[in-house]
């Protein structure tokens, strides 16, 4: 008997080798680049995302006092460099690497998060505050000081912080 007569004899007796998907469950790695997942409670709306995507699948635009962050699965290379460039962590590419749609879906296939703006306590003008992970990298220690800062826009910001150094 050949060799591949032997081989293709001891493959159909073991049975199938590869893996059921999509009708089961199948292998997936941790480090897969899957769909991306925006934490809105963390995320500026900095648009640092929207320029460092080579694809241009993530957009983000201003409607009245909120900020939409769209992301588009159909041109979406999944590189990672929202997640890498993300200066306070609000992306992360998931594991979900199911991105199969129909024709018809094809431009309702995206991601939308809503990033809310604050009002600033002494001009009350709207804006999006600095958030958490975003002060903790830039502070070491975050004084009460700090925390009373944000509640202000960044030009009321500038004028407090321009007054407690000459005062």
């Amino acid at each position: 008997m050949s060799g591949f007569l032997k081989i293709a004899i001891r493959n159909l007796l073991k049975g199938p080798t590869t893996d059921p998907y999509p009708f089961g469950k199948t292998f997936v790695p941790d480090k897969l680049r899957g769909k991306l997942k925006v934490d809105a409670a963390i995320c500026t709306a900095c648009a640092t995302c929207e320029e460092v995507c080579p694809s241009g699948a993530i957009h983000i635009t201003k409607n009245e006092n909120v900020y939409v962050h769209t992301t588009w699965y159909n041109t979406c290379c999944f590189c990672g460099n929202c997640e890498f460039f993300c200066p306070t962590g609000a992306i992360k590419l998931t594991n979900d690497f199911h991105t199969a749609n129909t024709e018809q879906e094809k431009y309702k296939f995206i991601t939308v998060a809503i990033i809310s703006e604050k009002e600033c306590k002494r001009c009350f003008k709207k804006f999006v505050p600095a958030t958490k992970p975003l002060i903790e990298k830039s502070y070491p220690c975050i004084s009460d000081d700090i925390n009373e800062l944000l509640e202000f826009c960044p030009e009321c910001r500038r004028k407090l912080a321009f007054e407690r150094l000459y005062k």
